[in-house]
């Protein structure tokens, strides 16, 4: 049994942007699934996947993502081995394409679990990733966004959502042929940030957990509340403690997201047996999956 899904965001995505989330997601999908059905491992599936995304402008992360307050991109990236509970992430990183390349590294090659700033990026060229400059990772359409959000006197991180702002956070969990969970995120945060401002997605336990003998999650939304609820480990708990299925664990999940801290986002799961699940509250989500007792892979956005 091997099993993948992937996730582009889960936002109000408008109808004519359905189309290049299809296609970014299912990009990922064939990557992750190619490497997995080769016999190769769910670490490797996984942040190949991820590096797809972030490389694609479509969503916010690596090349595309969001400005903050000062007009830098700071990125988000963490990935964790649900079969040694090993992990790495950073945060707040700047001129770096793939962050979840260097979460790996932080994972497999560190003593640490969280990196940020400028010690990431310390750590990023004594391991041999070279940085690139703001402008390869800033587009049009976000720095117009940039310049038109500097003109209101205030904007928070949930106002992204009422105002159906992109939150296109991207993530990608792995049921390998050796039964290893890998769940991995990476994101550009939200519009116009605080600069240093970290959102959930390098925080093991709220946007990201793994654990092989139970599932794994990557979540996607308004980081503040994500946080607030530790999504992704309530919902590996709620598999582990009350015997629930991926699919009433994340709905779970989503619930309390929504009721205890006022939330919106998604989250993909996989749990110990192989099986994805998906849940959201918001108008639209972006994922792919399969699994090897499926003949082809489902896209939905």
């Amino acid at each position: 049994m091997i099993s993948f899904i992937v996730h582009g965001g889960a936002w109000n995505i408008p109808d004519e942007m359905v189309e290049a989330h299809r296609a970014g997601v299912s990009k990922a999908m064939e990557i992750g699934w190619t490497i997995l059905s080769n016999g190769g491992n769910g670490i490797d599936a996984v942040e190949q996947a991820i590096r797809s995304m972030e490389d694609d402008v479509t969503f916010d992360a690596g090349r595309g993502s969001f400005v903050n307050a000062l007009g830098e991109i700071e990125l988000d990236a963490s990935i964790m081995n649900g079969s040694s509970l090993r992990c790495g992430a950073v945060a707040s990183v700047q001129n770096i394409q793939n962050p979840i390349t260097l979460a790996r590294l932080v994972m497999e090659k560190s003593e640490h679990v969280l990196l940020t700033g400028m010690g990431a990026v310390r750590f990023a060229k004594e391991n041999g990733i070279q940085q690139c400059r703001r402008d390869d990772l800033l587009v049009a359409r976000e720095l117009q966004r940039w310049k038109t959000l500097q003109s209101q006197r205030s904007f928070s991180t949930k106002d992204a959502f009422k105002a159906d702002l992109p939150s296109d956070t991207v993530g990608a969990i792995a049921f390998d042929n050796k039964g290893n969970i890998i769940a991995g995120t990476s994101t550009g945060g939200t519009p116009n940030k605080y600069p240093g401002r970290v959102g959930d997605s390098p925080l093991i336990g709220c946007g990201t957990y793994a654990d092989s003998e139970v599932g794994g999650v990557s979540c996607t939304g308004w980081g503040e509340a994500i946080i607030k609820v530790v999504l992704a480990k309530t919902i590996i708990d709620r598999m582990e403690m009350n015997g629930a299925d991926g699919d009433t664990a994340a709905r779970f999940g989503i619930d309390r997201l929504a009721k205890k801290a006022d939330g919106y986002g998604g989250v993909i799961v996989i749990d110990k047996h192989g099986k994805p699940s998906v849940c959201f509250n918001t108008p639209r989500m972006a994922r792919a999956y399969r699994t090897s007792e499926m003949n082809s892979t489902v896209i939905e956005v």
